[in-house]
């Protein structure tokens, strides 16, 4: 158990104690509230599960500022009110409201929140998931929906792990408002480092009745070529006494994602391929021979594939959202929201890797480029016609998996709010589930083929014709596999909060209790023992044109290559298998079942202050965090036989373990107006936050193939930090803003990927066809035995010592009186570092956007530019190491044409330079992926009534 209270913390409790004392001797004397009480009641924003304690003293607020989305037309009227959120705050706010969203291009919430200082994108993926603020990891950001967290099952096979909000799944149609913390208050649920994102839907009372708004659109992506619909609808309804609300939203949403580019799966030195050419019954000479004339070194890197990937999906979103309102007295009001979302992710990942270093016997050259990498050499073999079971010196492989993955999330929350004289009684409780039962299946077909190859473009086939005929391809010893992953997640909530009103300078009380729990679950199984297929019988599905790799610069063999007739084909030809489904890897399902759960009690007391000229908070916030994790620890002998029949000893099977934690999280936040349009704030605080989910759990999911894996580690301690934020602002105009900003994270406990190499048991070896050929080779290069017991580069996260981050922002906003022109921009410099000197994942150093907007009568335009500098990112599959990000700039415009009242036209382009995705390990020279995305469209007819 661990135990920690700060000088800070001991500092505030005094503070709250010596104001009690103030409190009293000013409400037994009736002082009369001073004016600035009600600036100070009426700043806080409706954000977060404490709030619900503050909607009836914020209720005009919430009109006066047009906050609530469906209420405020036009770009300048929308960034007015985000700027009047900003200035009112206690804390370092920044917001957007949904005509931001609307307006400005956007796919996601997360699009829309790169117009915020602070925030960066990582691009891996098109549709947005991973959305860092002030520097820290995406994991280290939490987001709410209404003041409560939304369940999130993983989407993706062998996704890396990650705690922060998938912003792909929520739609944005659904947003009113949102906001970014980026100092929190004590009031706030615990759980980031960088900032929390605190979203809102619209709510029935808020907006006349029978309105009616919605949205019919297309989305085009240049580089797959086709067109899909989206739709959404919006009604609101309440009585004439306002009293009882309904508002009922839904969407459809469909797009097609294309991502196509170089993937190169790990290096290896030449002089371990040198010393498994020497071993072969004939050995090969030739890198022996280059290493005697000093061409090559026996230290330089050799990528072990260049593959030509393509990532093909077709997502369709379908959501309703509900809200009800109802006031039965007038200092009562409650509210229930309903939450459905269905999320079909089904893709397709074909990956053609020609493998220099699986068959040192076919290596004719190598060529050393700059850093120790080398940069391209040549492979000869002789294709095999028509066989399952080819022998060649040269190897191709094509991995075709085929997945299906729909999550279904669903919510359910209950908020009321009870106004006494004087003081205030609030509470929330709800719970949100998300479940996604993932299935995959994948085809390994062989080419035996000779081939050139470089980084820089790729594979070419010395023989194109029968590289490009189905008849050499088929699969080569195993016949692939089914894997299944049952993953589920829940969060249940429930809070209490309480506030009391004084007549002084100290004017609001805040204190509260707050419970969390979140559970999370993963059954993994992989059922073996498919048959062996030519890719004529798997199905042809003719030659790739892949226009992405072409814009790479990538060889006509990377860019035309056979592919199997897809999804449903590469299912068919595996699930037909006579008696297919019977037998399961143990391996497999021992490594990958888990389940883990965090449990946080959590208490608060808060004091808000403020006069005419200054106003803040200061608060203190314990939490009691619970993490329980089981896992299967299964016994050396077990996983040799890989057999469900063995016994376990004791100690042995599915064991868990409880770690306990205490923190004591002071925050204090404090603003000053020098002038009415000039402010200054301040504001220190403890935070904490947790590793995702997963990484807590004993598990062990690896690729044994290339003889990667990632690993958990339940002994894992939160991350701890100390943070300093500093801003100034001038409102120097109507929707106008220059504001400075600085920060700085002493983070005392960073977790952090650690590398090592583990002896195991390679649980493939077993699959007919697997040691004939993968396995053969493995033993020739001295990673495994002959009993398949192998040495595993392991990836697993270890409590990592100490971390700062610190930089600034800088961000200006403007409108050119009545031009109906203006602009947006920010500028955000971070530097972050481990105390080892290390880089800290997905932080970049320097990041801007620029955003000029024009709008005026019926006409509006808006274009974006973003950049961000190079960063550290996760690998993305089992076992991957860290990549470096290249720098990544994006250009989106968008058009809007006003009909009448009723009516509007909006035309919307994202990605417009084709930006490439470029990942690399150490230097820029030692690729490790690099992709393009194509540029999306949208052309869609707003309506409202």
């Amino acid at each position: 158990m661990n135990y920690r209270k700060t000088l800070l913390a001991a500092s505030i409790i005094t503070s709250l104690c010596v104001s009690a004392t103030v409190f009293a001797q000013d409400t037994t004397q009736g002082t009369p509230a001073p004016a600035a009480q009600t600036q100070s009641t009426t700043t806080q924003t409706t954000t977060t599960t404490t709030q619900t304690v503050q909607q009836a003293n914020e209720a005009n607020a919430k009109n006066a500022t047009n906050l609530v989305g469906i209420t405020v037309t036009g770009i300048r009227a929308s960034l007015q009110a985000s700027l009047e959120t900003k200035r009112n705050a206690d804390a370092i706010v920044d917001a957007i409201t949904a005509t931001d969203i609307g307006k400005f291009p956007a796919t996601n919430a997360a699009e829309a929140l790169e117009q915020i200082p602070g925030v960066t994108l990582d691009r891996s993926i098109p549709a947005t998931q991973r959305v860092s603020i002030d520097g820290m990891d995406p994991s280290l950001n939490l987001s709410y929906l209404d003041g409560h967290p939304v369940a999130q099952a993983q989407w993706l096979f062998g996704d890396s792990p990650n705690r922060g909000f998938n912003y792909s799944l929520l739609p944005p149609e659904i947003l009113g408002s949102l906001q970014v913390y980026h100092s929190p208050e004590a009031r706030l649920p615990e759980g980031s480092l960088g900032g929390s994102v605190f979203m809102n839907t619209v709510k029935p009372l808020d907006v006349p009745a029978n309105t009616v708004t919605g949205s019919v659109g297309l989305n085009y992506n240049d580089m797959v070529g086709d067109t899909r619909p989206d739709a959404s609808v919006f009604y609101s309804w309440h009585n004439d006494d306002k009293t009882f609300g309904i508002d009922v939203s839904a969407q459809h949403y469909e797009q097609i994602t294309s991502r196509e580019g170089e993937e190169n799966y790990g290096y290896t030195k030449v002089s371990d391929v040198n010393a498994a050419a020497l071993a072969l019954p004939v050995p090969n000479l030739a890198i022996q021979n280059e290493l005697n004339a000093g061409t090559i070194k026996g230290t330089d890197l050799i990528p072990n594939q260049v593959s030509a990937a393509n990532f093909q999906q077709t997502e369709k979103r379908d959501d309703v959202n509900i809200n009800l309102q109802w006031k039965p007295v007038d200092n009562l009001t409650t509210s229930l929201g309903l939450m459905y979302m269905r999320d079909n992710l089904d893709n397709v990942n074909q990956s053609m890797y020609p493998w220099a270093t699986h068959n040192p016997a076919g290596i004719t050259s190598l060529t050393e480029g700059p850093n120790g990498i080398i940069t391209s050499g040549t492979q000869v073999g002789t294709p095999c016609f028509n066989s399952t079971n080819c022998v060649s010196t040269a190897n191709t492989y094509t991995d075709n998996n085929a997945r299906h993955s729909t999550v279904t999330t669903k919510g359910v929350d209950l908020q009321g709010v009870y106004t006494g004289d004087g003081w205030t009684l609030g509470g929330q409780a709800g719970v949100s589930t998300s479940r996604n039962p993932q299935s995959a299946v994948v085809k390994e077909i062989f080419y035996g083929g000779g081939f050139d190859w470089s980084l820089a473009h790729g594979a070419q086939y010395t023989d194109p014709l029968s590289a490009n005929n189905p008849n050499y391809w088929a699969d080569n010893g195993w016949g692939g596999n089914e894997e299944t992953i049952l993953y589920k997640a829940k969060d249940t909530y429930g809070q209490l909060d309480f506030t009391k009103d004084f007549d002084s300078f100290f004017n609001e009380l805040l204190v509260g209790v707050r419970y969390a729990s979140h559970w999370e679950s993963q059954v993994e199984n992989a059922y073996v023992g498919a048959q062996q297929l030519t890719l004529n019988q798997i199905g042809y599905g003719g030659l790739t044109d892949l226009s992405g790799m072409s814009s790479l610069g990538l060889s006509p063999s990377m860019v035309t290559h056979v592919q199997t007739a897809g999804s449903a084909a590469l299912f068919n030809a595996v699930l037909s298998t006579p008696g297919f489904g019977a037998a399961k890897d143990a391996n497999v399902y021992w490594d990958d079942t888990w389940n883990v759960q965090q449990q946080n009690s959590a208490a608060y007391a808060q004091l808000n202050f403020g006069n005419d000229d200054v106003h803040g908070n200061l608060g203190l916030r314990f939490v009691h965090t619970e993490i329980t994790s089981n896992g299967y620890n299964i016994p050396g002998d077990c996983a040799a036989a890989d057999s469900f029949d063995c016994i376990f000893p004791a100690g042995f099977g599915y064991v868990g373990q409880t770690r306990t934690f205490n923190n004591w999280l002071p925050a204090f936040n404090i603003a000053y107006n020098v002038t009415p349009d000039f402010i200054l704030r301040a504001a220190a605080s403890e935070t904490i936050a947790y590793a995702p989910y997963n990484q807590y759990a004993p598990y062990f999911e690896a690729n044994d193939t290339v003889l990667t894996a990632t690993a958990g580690n339940p002994d894992l301690k939160p991350y701890r930090s100390a943070n300093f934020n500093a801003s100034a602002e001038w409102y120097f105009s109507e929707q106008s803003v220059f504001a400075a900003s600085v920060f700085y994270k002493d983070v005392l406990n960073y977790i952090v990927n650690a590398a090592t190499t583990q002896e195991r048991i390679n649980g493939s070896w077993t699959i007919p066809g697997y040691a004939q050929n993968t396995g053969n080779s493995q033993v020739q290069q001295g990673l495994c035995t002959a009993v398949g017991v192998c040495q595993y580069d392991v990836t697993a996260p270890v409590n990592g010592g100490r971390a700062k981050v610190e930089g600034g922002t800088l961000s200006y906003q403007q409108a050119f009186s009545d031009t109906g022109f203006g602009a947006k921009a920010n500028f955000t410099y971070s530097n972050a570092s481990t105390s080892k000197g290390g880089a800290l994942p997905y932080n970049s150093k320097d990041s801007y956007s620029i955003g000029p907007y024009f709008e005026q009568g019926p006409y509006s335009a808006s274009v974006s530019y973003s950049w961000r500098s190079s960063y550290l990112a996760g690998g993305y599959v089992a076992g991957a190491p860290a990549t470096y990000i290249d720098g990544w700039k994006e250009l989106d415009a968008s058009l809007g044409y006003q009909i009448d009242k009723n009516f509007s036209l909006s035309f919307s382009a994202l990605n417009l330079l084709n930006s490439k995705y470029y990942a690399y390990l150490g230097s820029k020279t030692q690729l490790s992926e690099q992709y393009v995305t194509g540029r999306d469209y949208m052309l869609a007819v707003h309506f409202k009534f």
